[in-house]
């Protein structure tokens, strides 16, 4: 092939810039439809190497007052809920005010969802379970909102809130919200705003609330103190049999979830819920007037998933005739106050100027062996004490 075939295949720019065109098969708008577009370098007064930074600042993002958040959260605006949510999650002082306020906005709108705690030992298969059942319940005419809680790492305390990722499909639903947020080391591994940000979806108009937690073990009290039903979803064949033995996180359950039903794992997984079974029979029921019973179910191929919503719909009729539910939600209630009671005490106890300048001395003769860990503590809190009555 010569040089001018070369030339008359377009592939080699011809020496004069004025009968230089696009190929065919690029339309002249081809910058505005593809990811990438021709240049006609230096003639269109651009050389294809030149950075000409913007002139203009970047637009900041609006503030916004408390009732824009107020107005937003009520017209399931997603993203002012979104901004809401990370306004009372933020520990900045200068943001606590301003969250209470909203908070307090919401709060007639809010109460009205039925909230589901889905717990269960790491590999269980606790997302995959929630995007079935969330999506079986949006195609049912339910708004969905999942606060997970991903585990944040105790070296860097970071977390790879990665939910929205492994609920792919529940996330694309435009009935669903899905809001991960990092343990922080938390009990249970429920955040210290997640109450919080219940009410913000409850009030947002989503009926169903489900709050996945890291799945600790027998710390999931915490999570009791916030939800209506508390389910706990186990596997076969991963020692979850023998742990079952152990009361903990069995006397809290309203329903244990045998998951992973599938397969050539029908058989085990249907042995493994008579055992539960027969366990939950010598325990105490974790909600009076209704009797905790084990299943089986299949987040792959869906088996099972509606007939835990049935159960889920049974016990919230039974716990609200039998008065159970109502006096569930005024003891949570008081719970929260006396948790953000403790939360606003650790908080005012460590940013005292007096006790922090003198935190750092006093760990150091800890460390040293010179000071014994309860003299310690009882020297901050005498330091903290005078300062507070000064």
């Amino acid at each position: 092939m010569s040089l001018a075939d070369l030339n008359s295949g377009g592939i080699i720019p011809p020496e004069n810039p004025a009968e230089r065109s696009l190929p065919e098969w690029a339309p002249e708008n081809a910058g505005s439809e593809f990811a990438s577009r021709v240049m006609g370098g230096v003639n269109d007064s651009h050389d294809g190497m030149t950075f000409t930074p913007s002139t203009g600042a970047a637009p900041r993002r609006r503030q916004l007052t408390v009732q824009d958040y107020i107005d937003g959260v009520l017209s399931c605006d997603r993203t002012i809920l979104s901004r809401a949510i990370t306004l009372v999650e933020s520990n900045s002082p200068a943001h606590f005010e301003t969250a209470q306020k909203v908070i307090s906005g919401v709060l007639g709108k809010t109460g009205g969802a039925v909230r589901v705690g889905i717990t269960g030992v790491p590999g269980a298969g606790k997302s995959t379970f929630i995007e079935a059942l969330g999506t079986w319940l949006c195609g049912n005419g339910h708004k969905v909102a999942v606060l997970a809680v991903d585990p944040s790492s105790s070296v860097t305390k970071g977390s790879i809130l990665g939910d929205k990722t492994r609920m792919e499909r529940l996330s694309r639903d435009k009935n669903a919200f899905i809001r991960p947020s990092p343990s922080g080391g938390t009990l249970g591994g429920l955040t210290r705003k997640s109450r919080e940000t219940m009410l913000l979806c409850e009030a947002a108009g989503y009926d169903v609330i489900l709050v996945e937690t890291v799945g600790v073990g027998q710390s999931e009290v915490t999570v009791r103190d916030m939800v209506d039903f508390f389910m706990l979803l186990v596997i076969t064949g991963a020692g979850d049999e023998l742990q079952g033995m152990k009361k903990g996180v069995m006397e809290l359950a309203d329903a244990i979830v045998v998951n992973k039903a599938d397969g050539d794992n029908v058989m085990k997984a249907r042995a493994t819920r008579a055992d539960y079974d027969r366990f939950l029979h010598y325990l105490r029921p974790s909600t009076e007037g209704w009797v905790s019973h084990a299943y089986t179910c299949s987040s792959v191929t869906n088996d099972g998933v509606p007939e835990i919503w049935d159960v889920i719909t049974s016990f919230m009729e039974t716990v609200k005739v039998s008065g159970a539910y109502a006096e569930r939600r005024r003891q949570q209630s008081l719970s929260w106050v006396r948790s953000m009671v403790e939360d606003h005490l650790l908080r005012s106890f460590y940013e005292n100027p007096s006790v922090k300048d003198r935190i750092p001395e006093v760990e150091g003769l800890v460390a040293r062996g010179e000071l014994a860990a309860t003299q310690a503590a009882l020297e901050l809190l005498t330091l903290y004490t005078k300062q507070n009555q000064g």
